[in-house]
């Protein structure tokens, strides 16, 4: 009894003081947070991370054996590999720079918390241990269906499995080594904090475990993508055929470096006053752009080897987006700036503009599609008989508008006709799927796409346009700018922020567009619709093969990642904020 009331009196002992204050702080911080970080792990970052999981393993329908980079290599070839080693060589100039900054910050902070990094490592390594617990652990999970099959499926029978799968032979040891390294790092983390007693030290040890997490992700990816070109090499050896991939790496790695150099040498011309240096490095730059291209031009060939599919949609795909996103934000910057002006009936017009974005998206589709038929009395062609035009299949042309055009024209055999003859065979045909243009299907697909998120953008630029000071635009108004010259040199670059806003949003939906895409498709047209999120469908949903929907389905995260990182480093720069 004496020591049950002692209890709270020593958890009040243990809570006084500034460092007990600071833990009850943490305590109390975490446990508020603890919700949303639980919800984010479930619905967020576990259903991500066993995507990767299904990935690197032939699935279909129920998990089958792990072959790595499979997937990838039989998406992209041997860019798989490529994009693999320049992964682990971000994850390892990753772990440098937290490192640099880490020194930086103890030098200018004068402090010594060298000692911190065992901690950190030991932190790191338990997070290491952990995700080779559930790389373990999640085939024991799975396995249960199937050792369930031809068995009387009771509640008794499934804990049955469900306890045999956490203490498999090779899950229980991997268990135990992540909790005895997670204590290792508690406790050590205990100790640096009694001893070594220096400000921000939580904040050193996340620093000192993100360097090593990083670091040892960076090798074991490296080590990873050797074995597995290792492995290819070996087998493709044995079929009495060469890869080259060696090759190819050193190739595209030489062309990517020399375009760096090229660009940073570029870039440093316009700080050159002497006009002999400037040309120099002019004439300099482009020698290494020119050599770059040379050696990045193997590409195309590593492209033809993927699957033909993918690279298919990935072009359908920037069809879509180019004639979707410059179209609707001209537009809508256009309707913007009218219905900005003081007119009766605007506020009338903005409802109307928006209608078309909160109308459901699958109904906008289907009265898109009869609107669009390639019967005589579809309203699309009655338009073009009213004009004397011939009737089109619309939905149901596979050929592009620029093959159209040029038959319209007379040309005959194009884009053959026009590409040289002297180009390899890989990248003609390459080069002959972008010529041809959007199909025709696709032109109506991005109609539709545009009627329905011009209102929206209109909306946003609308806003925008309210947050810019009238005082900057009468000032022009009076120093005699017209309305051209001050919507040039004031209301747009203002509007910068809400320009690369809408461009950024637009971007990633269209690479991810589906549902209208979905609706509207007809076989007719060949596939000339089929977008990445399209192609990723069918081969998850129709064909079963979810191993490889995955890894599509990571090489669209990718490309979209690259795509508002290019963004970013474009457009953001030009962004003006005031």
């Amino acid at each position: 009894m004496n020591s049950a009331r002692a209890l709270p009196g020593r958890l009040q002992q243990f809570f006084a003081g500034r460092r007990g204050r600071e833990f009850s702080e943490y305590l109390t911080a975490y446990g508020l947070i603890a919700p949303a970080i639980f919800l984010i792990f479930l619905f967020g970052i576990f259903p991500v991370a066993f995507a990767l999981y299904v990935s690197l393993h032939k699935w279909l329908i129920l998990r089958d054996e792990f072959i790595g980079l499979g997937n990838y290599v039989a998406a992209i070839d041997n860019l798989a590999y490529i994009g693999a080693f320049a992964l682990g060589l971000g994850a390892l100039y990753g772990g440098f720079s937290i490192t640099r900054r880490l020194v930086r910050r103890a030098r200018d902070e004068n402090q010594r918390p060298w000692l911190l990094a065992i901690p950190g490592g030991l932190y790191a390594a338990a997070i290491l241990a952990f995700l080779r617990w559930i790389f373990y652990q999640l085939p024991e999970f799975l396995d249960i269906a199937r050792k369930m099959r031809g068995l009387e499926r009771t509640r008794d029978l499934f804990m049955r499995l469900l306890s045999e799968a956490f203490f498999a032979e090779t899950v229980y040891p991997a268990w135990l080594l992540f909790v005895g390294v997670l204590l290792a790092a508690f406790a050590a983390s205990q100790l640096a904090k009694y001893f070594l007693k220096i400000d921000h030290n939580n904040s050193y040890q996340r620093g000192f475990t993100g360097a090593w997490l990083s670091t040892a992700i960076g090798l074991g990816l490296l080590y990873f993508t050797f074995q597995s070109v290792n492995t290819a090499y070996a087998a493709a050896m044995e079929g009495g055929a060469d890869p080259g991939f060696w090759p190819q790496f050193v190739m595209i790695a030489s062309g990517v470096i020399l375009l760096y150099f090229g660009w940073r040498l570029w870039k440093s011309a316009g700080g050159e006053d002497r006009n002999r240096y400037f040309f120099l490095r002019i004439m300099g730059a482009s020698a290494l752009m020119v050599a770059a291209v040379l050696l990045i031009i193997e590409i195309p060939s590593i492209v033809a080897s993927g699957d033909l599919d993918l690279w298919d949609g990935l072009r359908v795909t920037i069809f879509f987006s180019l004639g979707t996103v410059p179209v609707q934000l001209t537009i809508a910057i256009f309707l913007a700036v009218l219905l900005f002006q003081k007119m009766r009936g605007s506020e009338f017009f903005r409802i109307i503009f928006f209608l078309p974005y909160v109308t459901p998206a699958i109904a906008s589709a289907t009265v898109f599609r009869l609107m669009f038929s390639e019967r005589t009395v579809a309203p699309a062609n009655l338009i073009l008989g009213f004009f004397g035009l011939e009737t089109q299949a619309w939905l149901r042309e596979p050929r592009g508008i620029f093959t159209m055009l040029a038959e319209g024209l007379g040309v005959t055999n194009f884009p053959q006709a026009i590409i040289p003859t002297w180009l390899p065979d890989d990248l003609e045909i390459l080069l002959a799927g972008w010529l041809t243009g959007p199909s025709l299907a696709l032109v109506v697909i991005i109609t539709l796409s545009v009627w329905t998120f011009v209102g929206y953008n209109t909306v946003i630029y609308l806003a925008g346009l309210a947050s810019i000071d009238n005082e900057l635009t009468e000032a022009a108004s009076i120093d005699g700018a017209n309305r051209w010259q001050v919507f040039r040199h004031i209301t747009f670059p203002l509007l910068s922020p809400t320009t690369y806003f809408l461009s950024l949003i637009a971007i990633m939906g269209t690479f991810k567009a589906f549902n209208t895409i979905w609706v509207m498709r007809l076989g007719q047209s060949l596939g000339t619709v089929d977008t990445f999120s399209i192609v990723i469908f069918d081969e998850f949903f129709t064909k079963g093969r979810y191993g490889y929907a995955s890894a599509l389905a990571f090489i669209l995260f990718a490309i979209i990642l690259s795509l508002t990182y290019i963004n970013n480093r474009v457009q953001g720069r030009r962004v003006f904020y005031g």
